[in-house]
């Protein structure tokens, strides 16, 4: 986010770019760095919440849920939020995504893997496939409850 040269280089690419927040960016920071990829003439650019840093020690980072409304109103671009990365551990995973759906994040990234223990990164952070699944099932109702078309 703060390679400005990388940044720019993204912005002549044809390709997709996820562009995630700073541990310590403001969110006008994390959209101007947006904006160089787009003076570039990219416009695939999705932001990703995945925390930023505090003082609490009970997660890796605390995940900044309030990033969500902010982005969606000053940015025409989509923001997802990386609720593995944001917590740094398995049982914070579920309830974090729960909540960034009902914040109205376009979408989640969620670590999963079938033998944790084992994985070569992260392991602490990834949901066993049955997690997932149950994850999947709460969010789409989160989901329908603030799309459903009798609202």
């Amino acid at each position: 986010m703060q390679n400005f040269s990388l940044l720019k280089r993204a912005g002549r690419a044809s390709k997709p770019v996820l562009l995630k927040r700073g541990m310590a960016a403001t969110i006008e920071e994390w959209l101007m760095a947006a904006e160089y990829i787009l003076e570039g003439g990219n416009s695939q650019v999705i932001f990703c919440e995945r925390g930023v840093r505090t003082f609490a020690d009970h997660s890796r980072n605390t995940l900044d849920l309030s990033s969500i409304p902010v982005v969606r109103k000053q940015s025409h671009l989509p923001i997802i939020v990386d609720p593995s990365h944001a917590a740094g551990r398995r049982d914070q995973v579920i309830p974090l995504s729960r909540a960034a759906v009902a914040a109205e994040a376009h979408g989640l990234m969620v670590e999963v893997h079938h033998e944790p223990e084992k994985a070569m990164s992260d392991g602490a952070q990834s949901l066993y496939p049955d997690q997932f699944a149950l994850l999947c099932r709460q969010v789409n109702a989160i989901y329908d409850i603030f799309h459903s078309k009798s609202v």
